[in-house]
């Protein structure tokens, strides 16, 4: 990509916002795996506030998801009412800026910064994942309970699938890996086959935050969830979608920043220790667990795959595909097997 001054577009989206107010200075805070830009913003007044600024997806969704975002975090009952960070308003909407030019369409949205306590050590014990899963059903519940609260969510899993196959089909356009277009191929319409036969439209929706990295949200010393301020991957979807991290956070080998989407943590006795606590308090159902796989499945087609090459950086787009493509969908109809999650929790 051309040089892009990203802090002249930030100052931009604040005088926007409100010009009565001056910048002292920006930083930059960005996580070095995305292609998200975020700044923390000093003000001459004292005060600060964090931006976000990105040109992944459409714009559209962005604030559309944002939207949602937004009025969950004011909905959600105690104890989770300053669980997630808000994003700041302008009269009575939520504030977006869009900046379009020649070389990039890129929008930015302003937070409330959000205190932040502990985060997750890198390896769990069994008790702390018991705690993560206690939490992580009751935070789930609380989604649950405003659902019906919110704005209308227009993404559906069936259309990033099938969008993505009108990506395959297109011959105009040079798809990143052209002798795995029938492996792809396969695996959207496996997709979409299994979500038909599982009777996927049967499933709850509910907002899901998809990425649970350790890195994304912090806990009290008791582990009680605290706070979440990365929100990259939002959508409204099944609960499962959540489950494929929360396996890789309960994991033997912890959630270690070492970027590989394997299948395998799903089948390590200690997600299911995170299954069992977490189902005492919000109880999965056969068809839920059936559909873990495709949960995955879906993870890898559209945020690997579709995705990979706008989200994260060169090197771990590159590395993520080639083993999405090479080992991870070539495997999963063989490693993933529903029948012991299924016992354990006596289904």
């Amino acid at each position: 990509m051309a040089f892009i001054d990203f802090d002249t577009i930030i100052r931009e989206a604040w005088n926007s916002y409100d010009i009565s107010r001056e910048i002292a200075h920006i930083v930059d805070i960005s996580a070095k795996v995305s292609t998200n830009h975020v700044y923390r913003i000093s003000l001459k007044d004292k005060n600060y506030i964090v931006a976000k600024l990105s040109y992944f997806g459409k714009f559209e969704h962005f604030v559309e998801d944002h939207s949602i975002i937004n009025t969950l975090s004011n909905n959600l009952p105690s104890p989770f009412e300053n669980f997630l960070a808000r994003s700041l308003m302008k009269g009575n909407k939520l504030f977006v800026h869009r900046y379009k030019s020649e070389v990039i369409d890129a929008w930015v949205v302003f937070y409330r910064p959000i205190h932040i306590k502990n985060k997750l050590p890198k390896r769990l014990n069994k008790n702390e994942i018991v705690k993560l899963a206690q939490q992580t059903a009751h935070f789930h519940k609380a989604c649950d309970t405003v659902k019906a609260t919110l704005p209308r969510s227009s993404k559906t899993m069936q259309d990033d699938v099938n969008d993505l196959l009108e990506i395959l089909d297109d011959k105009s356009t040079k798809y990143e890996y052209p002798v795995h277009r029938s492996l792809i191929r396969d695996h959207c319409h496996l997709f979409l086959d299994n979500y038909k036969s599982l009777g996927g439209d049967e499933l709850e929706t509910i907002p899901v935050f998809v990425d649970w990295n350790i890195g994304n949200f912090s806990v009290t010393p008791n582990f009680k969830l605290f706070s979440r301020w990365d929100y990259d991957w939002f959508r409204m979807s099944t609960r499962m979608l959540d489950f494929y991290f929360f396996s890789r956070v309960a994991s033997d080998i912890g959630d270690k920043t070492v970027f590989s989407y394997n299948v395998d943590v799903m089948m390590e006795e200690r997600f299911i220790i995170f299954l069992k606590a977490y189902h005492k308090i919000f109880p999965l159902s056969e068809l839920e667990i059936h559909f873990l796989k495709e949960s995955y499945r879906f993870f890898i087609l559209t945020y690997v795959i579709k995705y990979g090459r706008f989200f994260f950086h060169e090197i771990f787009a590159t590395k993520l595909q080639k083993e999405a493509l090479e080992i991870h969908l070539p495997t999963l109809d063989e490693k993933f097997d529903a029948e012991p999650l299924l016992n354990a929790l006596e289904l």
